[in-house]
C-alpha cells in the first residue's frame, strides 16, 4: 500500500490532480489508515496509469471514466471521434491565426481587399474623412447582409467615383453635408444628380433603388440622418427621377 504523495510521483503527476480525479468519480477515493493516510493499491496505480494517458491523449475527463474500462474496439472508436474534433478546432484555430496575422499587417477583417484600397483612393479624390467613415461603415453593412449582390453595388459605385463628370458628383453630394436644407444649390445638384442618373442607369435599376424598404432604405436612412442637407437632396433626386421617369410613360412611378 502506498500514499498519495508516492501514488504522485509513480505516476507523474500532482497530488492536486489526483484529488481533482476523485472528485470527477475516475478513480474511488480509498478508505483512509488508522492514522488518517489514505492507502492506494497497485490497481490504483494501474488505473491512475490509464487516466493520465487518456487525458495526455485529449480524451475529456467526462469521457475517460468509461474509456478506461472499456474495450479496445470502443477505445479506438472513441479515438477516431476525438481525433475528427480535434482536426475540426484545429481548422478553426488556423483560420483564427490567419485572420489575426491579416489585422496585424493592417488589413481590414471587415470588408474585401479591393473596397478597402478603394476607400484608401477616396482620399486622394477629395472626398472627406466624414464620407470615408460613412461609406466604408455601409459597405459593412452590405456585404454582411446582401453579399449576393454587393459586389455589383461596389463595382457600380467604383466605376461611378472613377469617372472625371460622375466622380465631381459624389464630391458636391460630400461637400453639401454642411448646406442649408433650403439652400439653392442643393436644387441644381439634385437636377443633374437626375440627368445622369436617367442616362446610366435602366428604369428597372432606378425604381429598384428608389423602394425605401429593406437594405436600401437603410442605407439611404443612415447617410439622412447625419445631414438634414443630404436629407433634402435625397428627397429632391427622388422626387426629380419619379417624375422624370413618369413623363416618359414608365408605370411604377
Amino acid at each position: 500500500m502506498i500514499t498519495i504523495g508516492q501514488l504522485a510521483r509513480y505516476v507523474g503527476v500532482s497530488t492536486k490532480t489526483i484529488r481533482v480525479y476523485h472528485a470527477k468519480g475516475l478513480l474511488p477515493e480509498p478508505p483512509r489508515d488508522a492514522s488518517g493516510y489514505r492507502r492506494y493499491s497497485a490497481q490504483d496505480l494501474v488505473d491512475l496509469i490509464k487516466i493520465r494517458t487518456l487525458a495526455e491523449a485529449g480524451v475529456p475527463l467526462a469521457r475517460i471514466a468509461v474509456l478506461a474500462t472499456g474495450s479496445t474496439a470502443e477505445l479506438r472508436s472513441a479515438a477516431t471521434e476525438l481525433e475528427a474534433d480535434l482536426t475540426t478546432r484545429i481548422d478553426r484555430l488556423v483560420s483564427t491565426r490567419d485572420r489575426l496575422r491579416e489585422l496585424a499587417a493592417g488589413h481590414s477583417p471587415f470588408l474585401p481587399g479591393e473596397v478597402e484600397r478603394h476607400l484608401e483612393h477616396l482620399h486622394d479624390r477629395g472626398f472627406s474623412d466624414r464620407w470615408i467613415t460613412l461609406e466604408r461603415d455601409l459597405w459593412i453593412l452590405t456585404f454582411a447582409t446582401a453579399p449576393d449582390t454587393a459586389h455589383r453595388f461596389f463595382t457600380d459605385q467604383a466605376e461611378a467615383q472613377a469617372d472625371p463628370v460622375l466622380g465631381r458628383l459624389y464630391l458636391e453630394y460630400d461637400r453639401a453635408h454642411d448646406l442649408d436644407p433650403e439652400d439653392p444649390a442643393l436644387a441644381e445638384l439634385a437636377e443633374r444628380v437626375v440627368e445622369l442618373a436617367v442616362a446610366r442607369y435602366s428604369p428597372d435599376d432606378l425604381r429598384r433603388d428608389s423602394a425605401d424598404t429593406g437594405l436600401p432604405g437603410l442605407v439611404q436612412s443612415s447617410i439622412n440622418a447625419s445631414s438634414p442637407a443630404w436629407e433634402r437632396l435625397d428627397a429632391l433626386i427622388r422626387n426629380g427621377l419619379a417624375a422624370r421617369l413618369r413623363r416618359s410613360g414608365i408605370p411604377g412611378f
